[in-house]
């Protein structure tokens, strides 16, 4: 095995998640050459990574389909032996199918998996069989590699901890989220944070787009060591500070991934999504908050919700002792 593409355009979490295919295939072919094809806006995850030897981006929002046929000429320039998809949709089961690839492998809900040299099945776990996604994606590559499980890896550089000088003690909050139902509001962010000893600093993480909900929390809390790096960070950046932080707090959203790639100890609240369907941490300090109320609801979905079916928004009524005693 000389040359693999492995493909996943999806968002920042998702490839996160995929770095374990790419840790897999190295342990097991060190010589072979690992490109990975994601969606632009997500490259810098990859910066400085020992593994891979090209990063091919595709620009998604603006002329999404004549990027696509350029991707594609390139990719098959490049004559693959295998090509590795991690999603299941039609156009990247385009892009698999039309790779020229040797072996083709993906889950069998791409409707273009009937063309694959390779098809498994995509497995939702449940509560008393849960199944992560790095799990299932490295399913995919079983049949060149092996059955361990390995966990998915980022590569922080010098610069990325050198971008920032924090105290000794401290954590990180990260308090955003896509999806309404699968972000805690921010009033029970900030009565947390209002309870976090003063000794503690406390930074906010998160993208461009999060930083007026860092600046209503800073505002808002009487905790007074508090500072918003929302914006200021990039996603290695991010990383390196969240690995030395006595504990980080996040949704069930990207940011608990990025945590588990550098195994730093992470917090999880899960509001309308539940641990089984595969998105836990994965540091070896790592932690799930859940609501302590049963509810027939949850989950509403495998994904999250603009807003709550059922207008109560109660799978996020989970009190802030239960974050804070995951601090001691």
């Amino acid at each position: 095995m000389k040359k693999i593409l492995v493909i996943q355009t999806a968002f920042i979490g998702d490839v996160i998640l995929a770095t374990a295919v790419v840790e897999q295939l190295h342990r097991n072919f060190p010589e072979a050459s690992l490109d990975f094809l994601l969606r632009k806006g997500n490259e810098s995850l990859f910066d400085n990574h020992p593994f891979l030897n090209e990063v091919i981006v595709w620009e998604k929002k603006r002329r999404k389909y004549r990027n696509l046929l350029k991707v594609l000429r390139s990719i098959r320039h490049r004559k693959y032996d295998l090509v590795i998809n991690l999603q299941r949709f039609v156009t990247t089961g385009i892009v698999t199918v039309c790779s020229g690839a040797k072996q083709t492998v993906g889950f069998e809900k791409n409707p273009f998996s009937f063309l694959f040299s390779e098809k498994l099945p995509h497995v939702i776990g449940t509560n008393a069989n849960p199944v992560h996604e790095a799990e299932r994606n490295l399913s995919l590559i079983e049949k060149w590699t092996d059955h361990s499980f390995v966990r998915p890896r980022l590569y922080p550089a010098a610069e990325d901890f050198n971008k920032t000088n924090p105290p000794e003690k401290f954590i990180t909050v990260s308090p955003a989220s896509v999806w309404y139902t699968k972000q805690w509001p921010a009033e029970k962010w900030i009565d947390f944070m209002n309870r976090v000893g003063e000794d503690i600093t406390i930074f906010l993480l998160g993208s461009r787009s999060d930083v007026p909900l860092c600046k209503k929390i800073k505002f808002n809390t009487r905790h007074s060591n508090i500072t918003s790096l929302a914006g200021h960070l990039s996603f290695l950046e991010s990383a390196a500070l969240m690995q030395r932080a006595l504990m980080n707090y996040v949704n069930d959203s990207a940011p608990l991934h990025l945590a588990s790639a550098v195994n730093a100890p992470v917090t999880a609240v899960y509001c309308s999504t539940v641990p089984a369907f595969g998105f836990t941490p994965l540091s070896d300090v790592s932690h799930v908050v859940e609501t302590r109320l049963a509810l027939d609801c949850r989950p509403c979905g495998l994904h999250g919700r603009n807003d709550c079916p059922k207008g109560h928004f109660k799978c996020a009524e989970i009190e802030p002792e239960q974050l804070l005693e995951k601090l001691s």
